[in-house]
């Protein structure tokens, strides 16, 4: 059976960031963008990250420009805005396709393991990944971080 563990993305910085890397730790994967409206959700990533990652979760912010072009920036550019405005200290990978043909298989397995609740609609669309690599829930991009539904789904997922 296919999970979370078998798909490779990769990071910032060029490496290759393997979600198996992961294994055993819960996954907020997050698309994300600097340039949107919902770009202050990085501080309650970062936050989120903060409060439970002693408990096993990771944040996986994976930029994105397929969303009114809101993430034109090149791969330094990122981390430097993350780095600098936010404090971003969670994984980061490189700008990635989320939607429609190109999508990262991550995203079409994510869909089709959850439904449509999986496929982003916009910037800052979440997916909760558990310690075995299962698709345990998708939040939309609305759904603030610290939002208790999150964060309950991510504590039982620890």
């Amino acid at each position: 059976m296919t999970t979370a563990h078998d798909f490779t993305f990769t990071a910032l910085d060029g490496a290759s960031l393997p979600l198996s890397d992961f294994a055993g730790k819960s996954v907020l994967v997050v698309n994300t963008a600097s340039r949107c409206g919902l770009t202050p959700q990085y501080e309650g990533l970062e936050s989120l990250y903060t409060q439970y990652k002693d408990r096993g979760l990771v944040v996986l912010g994976v930029p994105c420009n397929q969303f009114a072009g809101q993430e034109p920036s090149t791969e330094a550019e990122i981390a430097d805005f993350c780095a600098t405005r936010f404090q971003v200290d969670f994984p980061l990978t490189a700008k990635t396709e989320v939607k429609d043909a190109g999508r990262h298989p991550f995203y079409a397995w994510a869909e089709g393991v959850l439904g449509e609740a999986a496929v982003p609609v916009w910037n800052f669309h979440k997916i909760l990944i558990g310690p075995a690599g299962e698709a345990v829930a998708a939040f939309g991009p609305r759904t603030e971080p610290l939002d208790p539904a999150v964060t309950t789904a991510v504590e039982a997922s620890l």
